[in-house]
């Protein structure tokens, strides 16, 4: 990795507004502010439609803003696309191609040499656990082995800034437990910053360092928690009592609000 890329994510006072089919203006987001440091784990979290989709969309530099500044390794979103990766809910899986082609995809249009593509595929693949499903195609594979594969995808390019919209929300709630277990296993071996957007407060407690309550209507940031659980983290973090009780806290602070 390049010794530019730090990982650091910086928004300032953002503000986004949308205009209804019937002329009606909505503020999505207003006055936002997030520092997200290198290597740190963010999830986000807040009532449906209060914005943390796009929030994340102008960080990856999908969507344009009205004001505020974002800006990632330090450079400004509006003037250069940032080199983030993504992560989205669905697998989003090219179905002609096999694990190791959706995984070298990245790689192929950043023209890497053939050569390290290779090796990088191959390294992935090990890290995610799927050793021996190089040549599989998408549809012989489970829904937790095709975001395996997605997320290899996504570590391919080696970039500073991982971003990720409810990966896990269209799996069953085993599979979905075993891919937060395997998220940090993967996150611990690569140290990527990390934006990871969810409905659920127990996910985000055993998967972050920080968690972001956003509030809508209009969309801002409420509350910023520092997740005082040590690492590394398993399964078994779950059945502590300091994981139970910072759950209890976060549910607290949502006074009942929807997630």
């Amino acid at each position: 990795m390049s010794a530019s890329l730090t990982g650091s994510v910086r928004v300032r006072d953002l503000s986004k507004t949308y205009v209804g089919r019937t002329g009606v203006t909505r503020t999505v987001l207003d006055g936002v502010d997030l520092d997200v440091a290198p290597e740190e784990f963010v999830c986000i979290v807040g009532p449906s439609g209060c914005g943390k989709t796009t929030l994340i969309k102008v960080i990856q530099g999908l969507v344009a803003c009205e004001s505020g500044t974002v800006e990632v390794d330090g450079i400004d979103v509006s003037s250069s696309s940032p080199d983030v990766g993504f992560v989205f809910q669905q697998d989003s899986l090219f179905p002609w191609r096999t694990v190791g082609a959706n995984i070298a995809f990245p790689l192929e249009i950043r023209r890497w040499d053939k050569k390290k593509q290779r090796e990088r595929v191959d390294d992935l693949i090990d890290l995610v656990g799927l050793t021996g499903y190089r040549d599989s195609y998408p549809h012989e594979l489970s829904g937790g082995m095709r975001q395996r594969v997605n997320l290899a995808r996504a570590l391919a390019p080696d970039l500073s800034v991982l971003i990720m919209d409810e990966p896990f929300a269209a799996l069953d709630a085993i599979t979905r437990a075993q891919m937060q277990t395997e998220l940090l296993r993967v996150w611990s071996d690569q140290r990527k910053t990390v934006i990871f957007v969810t409905h659920q407060i127990d996910e985000a407690v055993l998967l972050a360092d920080r968690v972001v309550r956003m509030s809508a209507n209009p969309g801002r940031i409420e509350e910023s928690t520092t997740i005082e659980i040590g690492r590394p983290r398993s399964d078994a973090t779950r059945h502590e009592g300091v994981f139970k009780d910072t759950v209890d806290r976060l549910w607290d602070s949502l006074h009942g609000a929807r997630v």
